[in-house]
């Protein structure tokens, strides 16, 4: 697992050649690569949403008891977990225009570790700064894009001309459902404690 992880970081064509020869299962990718992957910044932010407290500026600090915490990091794992095979799905539906589609189980490996730069980057969440999350979003959404680029024809098969086309709509919808998963990051390890009647 970890030798995918920086492969992908650091030389993605070999690692996505690797990866393709490797016809590994759904089951496969969650539990070796995607379930301890997406603890990364579900933990992070537990960390430093108890320890430190989410700032928003202005001197305003929100902190969590650990209770509160760990239901919303259980319900972002989920979320993040969903997101995955709900990305798979939407590469699998647009993959279809073409001759030789690839089946649905190879699209949600791919989106599985597509989302490998998202998931490290999590590890900001440590010390959470509103502008450094943003950041780092930022960042791992780029390479994400990068990954998502050169995985289509090495891993899904699809020409590189034909594979642009399925790159930027993918993005563009997984950038949508990036905004809804800090939306809810928002809500659970911040404005969550509001929502909830905890004592500030």
């Amino acid at each position: 697992m970890l030798t995918h992880v920086w492969g992908l970081l650091a030389h993605p064509n070999r690692e996505w050649k690797q990866i393709h020869d490797e016809r590994e299962t759904i089951i496969h990718l969650y539990s070796h690569h995607v379930l301890v992957m997406a603890l990364i910044p579900v933990v992070c932010a537990f960390i430093g949403t108890t320890q430190v407290g989410w700032d928003f500026g202005g001197g305003h600090t929100i902190q969590l008891n650990y209770l509160d915490a760990f239901f919303a990091g259980v319900a972002f794992y989920v979320a993040i977990l969903l997101a995955v095979g709900f990305m798979g799905s939407v590469i699998h539906w647009m993959a279809q225009r073409y001759s030789s589609p690839p089946s649905r189980r190879r699209c949600i490996i791919f989106a599985g570790y597509v989302a490998t730069p998202m998931f490290v980057g999590g590890v900001v969440a440590l010390y959470p700064l509103v502008w450094l999350c943003m950041l780092a979003t930022i960042i791992g959404l780029c390479y994400s894009a990068y990954l998502l680029y050169l995985g289509i024809p090495n891993f899904l098969d699809i020409g590189a001309e034909e594979g642009f086309i399925v790159t930027g709509s993918t993005l563009g919808i997984g950038v949508l459902v990036l905004e809804a998963l800090l939306a809810v990051t928002v809500l659970l390890w911040g404005y969550g404690a509001k929502l909830l009647g905890i004592d500030l």
